[in-house]
């Protein structure tokens, strides 16, 4: 099917919005930390100026981690792989192209609130300048090597560390499991 440039964009953008990244992005934005922190279409108490398939499609380590989590993560990727002309925060995505896939709405919110709540806790107990980013960032790394990496005992190590990293965010853990217990039984049915 034929799909416009702006289309794939609103896609994007919704399902975001449904997973519930605003109330993660809450939380770096009030600890000094942006993905968009820099980029010229930035303005200021307004946003973004110029939204494109390749902010659209980036996401941080917080969001990452919460799709791993919630096994989309291949999803949003397999989705935006098809999307032409994506390049660092510029976008050279015809207007109009082939496409094939499509992203599932689903509403996570109530998973992303309560990793929010995580971070925003984490945020207090550790308020030195950075500890945020570092956290986000290494987190990011993990997920990195997770999918770079073929090595089975590799990967073990490094389902460890992000483990170790996410070990404080017990409201999340805690609401996931529910969450997974909930998909298992209407699974069963």
């Amino acid at each position: 099917m034929i799909t416009s440039r702006q289309m794939v964009i609103e896609q994007g953008l919704d399902y975001l919005r449904d997973v519930g990244s605003d109330q993660l992005c809450n939380i770096c934005i009030a600890n000094g930390g942006s993905c968009c922190k820099g980029c010229r279409n930035l303005s200021f108490k307004s946003g973004c100026r110029v939204r494109n398939t390749s902010c659209t499609a980036w996401l941080c380590g917080f969001l990452r981690y919460f799709l791993y989590e919630v096994d989309l993560l291949e999803e949003w990727h397999s989705f935006w792989e098809q999307v032409p002309g994506r390049d660092y925060r510029e976008d050279y995505t015809p207007d109009y192209f082939e496409f094939q896939k499509t992203l599932t709405k689903r509403d996570l919110r109530f998973l992303s609130h309560e990793l929010a709540e995580d971070l925003n806790i984490l945020s207090k107990n550790y308020p030195e300048q950075g500890y945020m980013f570092v956290l986000r960032e290494r987190i990011d790394s993990n997920l990195d090597l997770l999918f770079d990496g073929e090595c089975p005992d590799k990967r073990a190590i490094i389902k460890s560390n992000l483990g170790a990293l996410s070990s404080e965010f017990h409201r999340f853990h805690k609401a996931l499991e529910t969450y997974r217990q909930q998909l298992e039984q209407t699974s069963l049915v």
